[in-house]
């Protein structure tokens, strides 16, 4: 089955915004909403502004995106939960309390809704483990393969070890591998990861050393 193309945000708009969220609205400032960080999309949103929104939402959505298809491992069903995640934000930021990071916030929307999939799916972890796929996104994440020499075999290498990555990867727990992929891929700061998981910072912190001692031994004969 062939994979089925992204929807546009502007197209995701149109589905989930009430009918009349799709008028223009007057703008208040002459300052470009794309220049606006999280915090001021949020404010303006909430004043009436519906298209800030939208901007939040493009911000995002690649993001959360990598994110979910790397917790879960089947990009179609990736792409369902991150428009499932954008529904819930949207329903919602009107109880998001505005002292804490809108980042953290929809990361742990997006979390919880990947974890409920793999529950799901923990009956049969045979399925679970041949769903996690190759090619992930290179955009927005730390953890890098390339080195600064561009030889020709650069790429071949890449692609061989991102790879090995996703065996090891696939066979972490799951509590361990929202965890490191959080932190080495996605870059978040243990008080971020502790936010989202909702687990205690010392929790994180012991989940995250299992995680890549594991990683490292599952790594090992496939680098040999």
């Amino acid at each position: 089955m062939g994979r089925r193309p992204s929807r546009p945000m502007g197209v995701f708009m149109i589905d989930v915004l009430p009918g009349g969220a799709q008028k223009q609205e007057a703008v208040s400032s002459s300052r470009s909403l794309h220049e606006l960080d999280d915090s001021g999309l949020v404010a303006r949103f909430l004043a009436g502004d519906k298209r800030a929104f939208t901007v939040l939402a493009d911000r995002y959505h690649v993001r959360l995106m990598n994110f979910i298809y790397r917790t879960i491992g089947d990009r179609d069903r990736a792409e369902d939960l991150v428009q499932e995640t954008f529904i819930r934000v949207y329903r919602h930021l009107h109880r998001f309390d505005q002292s804490k990071k809108f980042s953290t916030w929809a990361y742990t929307i997006a979390s919880n809704l990947a974890k409920n999939e793999l529950r799901n799916r923990s009956r049969n972890p045979l399925v679970l483990f041949q769903t996690i796929k190759k090619n992930w996104e290179a955009d927005h994440r730390p953890l890098e393969w390339e080195d600064n020499t561009y030889r020709p075999d650069d790429l071949f290498r890449k692609r061989h070890l991102k790879e090995l990555v996703e065996k090891a990867v696939a066979q972490l727990p799951e509590h361990h591998r929202v965890v490191f992929v959080l932190r080495e891929m996605e870059g978040k700061t243990y008080e971020e990861i502790s936010e989202i998981t909702g687990v205690n910072l010392g929790t994180v912190k012991s989940r995250l050393n299992r995680a890549r001692n594991n990683f490292a031994q599952l790594m090992a004969p496939l680098l040999d």
